[in-house]
């Protein structure tokens, strides 16, 4: 079990992200015709979209921008008052804090707290969300990867132990972590619901987006999906697997949309709700940890992310990792 600081807000789980995109159509294309997610609302610079599970009005916004970057990630808490916790909580850390009215972020969202948190990553705390109609018996409207959720964020950050700190914190379990001989952490895995993670760290320049984890129910789906990506000639979205990771034990596809945002393609992880659930650690040399079967990680998974922006729109400046878990020569990944 986790203890959380006194003051902070109770995090129910991972709710939704908000990516600046640069071409909208062609946005719309690859996660809505492509991955399968649904539209539940759009105007002319804004798409609102959900998976066949959510009951919630999204779990992705898309909005038009100059550059490509993530506007901030989201997070549903348990009560009206944990939003106002949220508001305490970071203005007691010093962080930069706003608040958000209902119908001045996202659409379908009450009011909410926007925060630069102390990672340097602009997070967003809400409890209230328009309700949407239940798709998870609606076999007709499924396509492509046949997205369920989202499931998770990946963060770049040059600090792990921070981040690490910052997230038990918040309460957050940790399900799995990389670390070295010296019990160096590489990278962790944290979670609310009772799943691997609502947030994990990829130690690199940060802080930078690594990528959206939206899960579909079945390994068949994702290969599915890669299928249908190179039956178009689209081939090139697709960056790593599919293939079935070490860590999480999940079944797995990377892909990048046109605007170059990193998406997984998520299923068949696992429960991590008894109480006495222990942090199962990797250690950095066993090549099977990013990879089950040893597969290769390509240079550009551990060099690449997106940038992030400010509570104003602002790009946020990055910093040089602490530890590069790509500079460890392991097996199959042979980039140290």
């Amino acid at each position: 079990m986790t203890t959380a600081h006194p003051n902070a807000p109770d995090v129910i789980r991972s709710a939704y992200a908000q990516l600046a995109v640069t071409d909208l159509a062609a946005s719309c294309w690859f996660w809505v015709d492509m991955l399968g997610f649904h539209v539940q609302y759009e105007e002319a610079d804004t798409l609102c979209l959900r998976g066949t599970d959510e009951l919630t009005h999204h779990s992705l916004v898309l909005r038009r921008g100059e550059r490509a970057a993530l506007d901030h990630i989201a997070y549903r808490v348990r009560t009206p008052e944990d939003v106002d916790k949220a508001e305490k909580f970071f203005t007691g850390l010093g962080r930069p804090v706003r608040r958000i009215r209902k119908g001045e972020g996202a659409p379908g969202v009450g009011d909410a707290v926007r925060v630069i948190d102390p990672l340097g990553f602009p997070v967003e705390f809400f409890y209230d969300i328009e309700r949407a109609e239940r798709l998870i018996q609606r076999y007709d409207l499924r396509h492509g990867a046949e997205i369920a959720r989202l499931d998770h964020f990946n963060i770049c950050t040059p600090d792990i132990p921070a981040a690490y700190a910052h997230y038990k914190s918040l309460g957050f379990g940790c399900s799995e972590t990389i670390e070295g001989d010296e019990h160096e952490l590489y990278a962790a895995w944290m979670y609310r619901k009772q799943t691997v993670h609502d947030v994990a760290f990829t130690g690199g320049a940060g802080p930078r987006l690594h990528h959206l984890g939206v899960a579909a129910h079945e390994s068949h789906q994702v290969l599915r999906c890669a299928d249908i990506f190179g039956s178009l000639r689209k081939e090139h979205h697709i960056e790593r697997g599919p293939g079935r990771h070490g860590v999480s034990n999940a079944f797995y596809l990377y892909l990048r949309d046109p605007d170059g945002h990193r998406v997984e393609i998520y299923t068949s992880d696992y429960y991590t709700g008894d109480p006495d659930h222990e942090t199962y650690r990797w250690n950095v040399h066993d090549d099977r940890r990013r990879d089950f079967w040893g597969n290769a990680v390509i240079e550009s998974w551990y060099k690449q992310a997106t940038p992030v922006l400010d509570l104003d729109g602002s790009p946020l400046p990055v910093s040089d990792a602490l530890l590069d878990e790509s500079a460890v020569t392991v097996g199959a990944d042979g980039l140290g």
